[in-house]
């Protein structure tokens, strides 16, 4: 499916590609085989992708931009063979220990469920990974249930410790380094997000899908343990 898209200038090394402005699947997986196609140019420096856009940075300023995106165009509507990257299901632990998740009670009671109810919804759903942003190895994942949607907080706090879950307005997610942040803290990760040490240094990719599975405070300090002496393997399947 070929999806109408506009094109423009941004700055004088760059052009940003936009889709229908939607959260979709379909248009993600679109703009990945685009992508592939697209870094086959040595001229591009790196490309970067949001919900429904992908910028493409080149090396030097473009010194024709019309022509430059008349080509983009030409080559979008190209049926050129692209990699098939396999995707993969990553089992993420998480501790909804109240201890960790702050906001929990506060959540259960704004939208009239129990805590184990709202650990329910928020763990039995598979979650598409659109992008990756805001801080390396942050995960914009989409999918979750409508009943557990919650603004993010007035006042964001000043520290949200690495691997709290949170839910912000439609999204759920993990801080992957200690950081300021506004939303609702829900439980806490003891895996990596982010080990520049390895390669890739973030474990899921674009078009993967994440699943929460609850764990008790016993095994999230055993978990973490694991990680830090590099004897854990993250629970993961071939989609």
């Amino acid at each position: 499916m070929k999806f109408e898209l506009t094109y423009k200038p941004y700055g004088m090394l760059a052009i940003l590609i936009q889709w229908p402005a939607r959260i979709d699947e379909s248009i993600v997986l679109d703009m990945v085989s685009f992508e592939q196609k697209i870094q086959k140019n040595k001229a591009i420096l790196e490309t970067v992708i949001t919900y429904n856009s992908l910028l493409v940075c080149y090396h030097q300023t473009i010194s024709n931009i019309n022509l430059e995106i008349q080509q983009l165009k030409k080559l979008y509507l190209i049926n050129i063979p692209t990699e098939i990257k396999s995707h993969v299901l990553w089992q993420i632990p998480v501790c909804y220990d109240l201890s960790f998740g702050l906001d929990l009670l506060h959540l259960a009671k704004e939208k009239q469920l129990s805590v184990e109810q709202v650990i329910a919804l928020h763990s039995q759903v598979n979650y598409f990974v659109y992008f990756i942003g805001f801080q390396p190895g942050f995960l914009y994942l989409g999918g979750l249930n409508s009943a557990i949607h919650m603004a993010r907080k007035s006042t964001p706090r000043i520290r949200v410790d690495k691997g709290s879950v949170g839910i912000g307005g439609l999204q759920t997610g993990i801080y992957p380094q200690d950081c300021s942040g506004g939303w609702n803290l829900i439980g806490k990760s003891p895996i990596d997000f982010f080990d520049i040490e390895k390669q890739p240094p973030v474990f899921a990719k674009i078009g993967d899908q994440i699943q929460f599975y609850p764990i008790d405070l016993e095994e999230f300090f055993k978990i973490e343990k694991e990680v830090a002496n590099g004897s854990y393997t993250l629970k993961n399947k071939l989609l």
